[in-house]
């Protein structure tokens, strides 16, 4: 019975301990509200750029899809007319995983940008999937508070 008390007692703070790094890898609510509504702002410019991306995809309408991964490309929040002040805290806030993953993403963008205007479909439905991708795996990682169905 003793060892089946303390068996019990470890999962429980195993489980505990999962949960909490989990949650403690959700940026967002990490950041003042300032500078967390500059990220929401960019994250759902974003959403509503892929939704167009994917239009201009199935619809072989280059330029559009060319605009919107630009568009994409050059919302990057980091190079955003923000304060000294907020990028100071934007640095000591975000982890640096989280950083190479936003550079990761915009740098895509902008290679889709070009494939679009080179005209070259598998490239860009290559770089579009990999944009996707990367979007779900930040948000799987640095995002669970906003989005609690990936810590299931």
């Amino acid at each position: 019975m003793n060892k089946l008390i303390k068996l019990v007692f470890l999962l429980l703070a195993v489980t505990t301990l999962q949960a909490e790094t989990k949650t403690d890898q959700a940026v967002g609510s990490q950041l003042p509200d300032s500078i967390r509504s500059l990220l929401i702002e960019e994250m759902q410019a974003i959403n509503e750029g892929m939704a167009k991306i994917l239009t201009g995809l199935v619809g072989a309408d280059y330029a559009l899809v060319a605009q919107q991964a630009q568009a994409i490309h050059d919302s990057f929040i980091m190079a955003q007319k923000i304060t000294d002040e907020q990028r100071q805290v934007l640095k000591q806030t975000l982890p640096a995983a989280f950083i190479e993953k936003d550079k990761a993403f915009h740098q895509l963008s902008a290679q889709l940008a070009e494939a679009a205007r080179a005209g070259n479909t598998e490239q860009q439905l290559q770089l579009y999937q990999s944009m996707q991708a990367a979007c779900v795996a930040c948000h799987q990682q640095h995002a669970t508070d906003r989005f609690p169905n990936f810590l299931k």
